[in-house]
């Protein structure tokens, strides 16, 4: 799989024909300096961007064969997203943000699920708080509850802890590794912290595009 994008005269390469295969059940960490391509290699496994080249399979299917709107409905069955930037739907409470991909999803106990997932990671007394009436901590536990509410088979993080403190930080990595060792979700991570990387079963780095190898030890 290739990713470059315009650049003059000269296409900018931002991945070199990446192979990679994330076995069922398994927690893998995505390192490497600023620039690596990180991020693009998390969005092309998540059909959130398109190859230049190459093919990505989701269990089992051909996300490129697919339009947008296949690919969105492939995600929306299959995958959970957090991100650094939380992305939480500001006019939504707490319960209401959670609900959101179970109603998209057509389920009933929409509304219970969410309740349940907010308690998991300490937001029961919390559901009626809208974005910016939460820390930063709250507000990323949200986005965690939210992304595992579905039960997805894999869920994809982009330096989940970016944007938080040391403590809040550690504290959402914990409930990430524990609903993955819980539900038995696939978990695919971008991170920049060893320590993080290091509680996954398996890491990779990348270097200028390249996989340049496991990830060094912390």
């Amino acid at each position: 799989m290739t990713k470059a994008v315009p650049n003059g005269e000269t296409p900018l390469t931002i991945l070199h024909e990446i192979d990679l295969a994330v076995r069922e059940r398994e927690s893998l960490a995505i390192v490497g300096a600023s620039g690596s391509g990180k991020s693009t290699l998390l969005s092309l496994l998540a059909g959130l961007d398109t190859p230049s080249g190459g093919k990505v399979f989701l269990d089992g299917t051909d996300l490129f064969a697919l339009d947008e709107d296949g690919r969105a409905a492939v995600r929306g069955r299959l995958a959970g997203f957090v991100f650094q930037a939380f992305q939480l739907m500001p006019h939504l409470n707490a319960l209401e943000n959670v609900m959101l991909p179970l109603e998209l999803a057509g389920r009933g106990d929409a509304q219970a699920v969410a309740r349940e997932t907010l308690g998991r990671v300490g937001l029961g007394s919390r559901l009626t708080h809208y974005p910016k009436h939460l820390s930063g901590g709250e507000q990323q536990r949200v986005a965690v509850a939210r992304a595992f509410a579905p039960h997805p088979k894999i869920l994809f993080a982009d330096e989940p802890t970016g944007n938080l403190d040391t403590v809040t930080g550690a504290n959402i990595i914990e409930l990430l590794f524990g609903l993955n060792a819980e539900l038995g979700t696939t978990l695919v991570l971008v991170t920049h912290d060893a320590g993080i990387a290091n509680r996954c079963q398996r890491s990779i780095r990348l270097r200028e595009g390249r996989v340049d190898g496991p990830a060094p030890a912390a």
